[in-house]
């Protein structure tokens, strides 16, 4: 019954897809000030239909209706309920429908926010973006359908994946679908703006709020992810490079391009197809990432699928969105004059843009490098953090000052006087990171130079921050406010990193039950290993007590080791001991036919600390999001 319902509602969705197209355009050659309520009402339908067909889906779930393959395949009877829930978007065909809800959703309160702005605009916006809908519908029902049913019924569900059955995980998609997903409604406005010559002043005021709302879902969804991947995964660290995590940071990288770009398109022209560039590539790297997740090019934990023909399919569509977007660029994109003024506002973002750019094609080449070379060689490599340290590491440091010295600068005009302060003050603070440097540390002097030149930017945005407050113009400040509280943020994210990167202890050793090893500043000890019985697993958890050089006790963990039955899965759970200043991390796995067990320990300072800067930079977008009106 659910299965014939969910494929009713996905059936009409399309329809009213196509109905919406088929419409819209017809209300484009009318001389109408604003689309009628026909296009309202097909809108609200849709939306409607799309909603219900992801919660027939998730009554399958919560119902263990094991009639349908998705459920069979990704639930079990015994699962919590919480788990029950993030199974639906746990797997492909599940999270290809979440997907598809988000689009539409951003279709339809786009088109309700701007009525009346510009009908051509808004009528073409919504073809776009139906376009994008029916695109991803026509994938979902000819190779990846939610729907599809089994027979005979079994009695019991394979179950969820094991790694994925954790509250981080329940939110953690549905964020980064909001994020990158939702970029989706500024690609189809900035086509339908160039066809439309919609003035580049007002598509930065209209798409605006939408950059600054996936941006802050991208940016609390890859945080999530993190935290997920810290304790779940046994990985030890905030960050791996991981070519799924790097899948979600090449959006991020221009979702803040696009951000500030706006900011200077809203204040003057010249810029307009900039935005328009940063617009559409946000959205294709966004398809360009679910190509490699699902497409099965990739290994990683995170993948969803392994099919080629799905990756076919994406493959195709994403080619088609890129020739399309370029062919309505070239063809109808409008010439402008471009001028800044050095040591400008304008001037400062858009070398902030340029280090995005920069950090995205290394992101990019770092993870599509090894495809390549595997296709043309078969020889397969993987590229890890030393490469990405390596390289953008450098290019933080200037970057950092840039953001301490941005927010500081008028709009249009640049200050001689100012110009001069900023030359000396760089000159100084150079000698003095220098100096500082030479007396620390000369082994890792990149390092701490990104130390010092993230300290510079807290201390600058405390001050600036602590400024503003008496300021009088309570409304412009506001805005100021939240970027330097955005800066502030990432001066500690990457104060933080620096010190953790510097001051992390790590170990990995083999050592049998009862057995102690004596380390360089600790001992450790396996003291025992007991067996439970939980309701879907059995864990091995194993008693480990860290000693300092005096025999004093600094932490007794226990690490598990856990044997799922639905589906079989071995799975090793790290044991955190956290506080604001330093984390103890160990991880136990066995080795396999022998009574030695594998542990790894690690002493992680900061890393609450790296999540709170990351907090922090989110709460500065949400104070620009709530101090304008939507």
């Amino acid at each position: 019954m659910l299965s014939e319902l969910g494929n009713l509602s996905v059936l009409i969705s399309i329809i009213l897809s196509f109905f919406l197209i088929f419409f819209s355009l017809r209300e484009l050659k009318l001389n109408l000030i604003k689309p009628t309520s026909k296009i309202i009402n097909l809108s609200r339908l849709q939306l409607s239909f799309t909603i219900m067909s992801f919660i027939i889906l998730l009554l399958g779930y919560l119902f263990s209706d094991f009639s349908i393959i998705n459920v069979y395949e990704n639930s079990h009877s015994t699962k919590p309920l919480l788990y029950k829930v993030s199974g639906v978007w746990g797997n492909h065909e599940g999270s290809l429908l979440l997907w598809i809800n988000v689009l539409v959703i951003f279709s339809y309160l786009f088109f309700k926010k701007n009525i009346g702005v510009n009908k051509k605009f808004q009528l073409l916006t919504l073809i776009f973006q139906n376009i994008l809908i029916l695109g991803f519908f026509i994938f979902l029902v000819t190779t990846s359908n939610p729907f599809s049913k089994i027979f005979p019924v079994p009695q019991e569900g394979l179950g969820l994946n094991p790694i994925l059955q954790d509250p981080a995980l329940a939110i953690h998609p549905p964020l980064l679908y909001l994020g990158f997903v939702g970029s989706s409604i500024y690609f189809s406005a900035a086509l339908a703006s160039l066809i439309s010559k919609f003035d580049g002043k007002n598509f930065a005021t209209v798409s605006k709020p939408w950059v600054l709302i996936s941006w802050l879902f991208q940016t609390l969804g890859i945080l999530v992810g993190s935290i997920w991947a810290y304790y779940e995964l046994g990985w030890g660290g905030y960050w791996f490079w991981d070519p799924v995590e790097n899948s979600s940071l090449i959006p991020w990288f221009l979702m803040t391009a696009l951000f500030h770009s706006i900011l200077v398109l809203e204040k003057r022209d010249g810029i307009y197809l900039w935005v328009i560039i940063l617009s559409i590539l946000t959205f294709t790297m966004s398809v360009t990432g679910t190509f490699l997740v699902r497409s099965g090019i990739l290994n990683s934990v995170h993948t969803f699928a392994n099919d080629p023909s799905r990756g076919m399919f994406i493959l195709t569509f994403l080619s088609i969105m890129i020739f399309s977007s370029v062919y309505i660029f070239y063809k109808f994109s409008p010439t402008e004059e471009r001028s800044f003024k050095f040591f400008s506002k304008e001037f400062f973002i858009l070398t902030n843009n340029w280090f995005m750019i920069f950090f995205l094609i290394t992101v990019l080449i770092g993870t599509i490098y090894p495809i390549f070379l595997e296709v043309l060689t078969s020889q397969k490599i993987s590229i890890g953090p030393p490469y990405y340290n390596t390289v953008l590491a450098p290019f933080l440091i200037p970057l950092l000052f840039i953001m301490a010295y941005g927010p500081k600068t008028s709009w249009i005009i640049s200050k001689p006087f100012k110009i001069k302060k900023i030359l000396f003050t760089l000159l100084i603070s150079s000698l003095i990171t220098f100096f500082i440097i030479f007396l620390i540390d000369q082994k890792n002097y990149l390092i701490n130079i990104l130390l010092i030149s993230s300290l510079y930017l807290i201390l600058q945005s405390l001050f600036d921050l602590f400024k503003n407050l008496d300021n009088k113009k309570q409304k412009k400040t506001f805005v100021n406010k939240s970027s330097l509280v955005s800066h502030l943020g990432f001066g500690l994210f990457i104060f933080f990193i620096s010190l953790n990167s510097i001051m992390s202890i790590e170990y990995d050793l083999n050592i049998k039950v009862g057995e102690k090893k004596q380390l360089n500043e600790f001992e450790i000890s396996l003291d025992d290993l007991k067996v439970y019985d939980d309701k879907n697993f059995k864990k091995f958890v194993g008693d480990v007590t860290i000693l300092d050089n005096k025999n004093n006790i600094i932490e007794k963990l226990k690490p598990e080791i856990r044997i799922y039955n639905s589906p079989e899965t071995i799975t090793y759970e790290a044991s955190i001991k956290s506080n604001i200043f330093s984390d103890t991390y160990v991880t136990m796995s066995n080795i396999s036919r022998s009574e030695f067990y594998n542990i790894k320990f690690h002493k992680k300072p900061f890393m609450n600390l790296i999540w709170l800067s990351t907090i922090l930079i989110v709460f500065g977008g949400f104070l620009r999001a709530i101090g304008r009106k939507f």
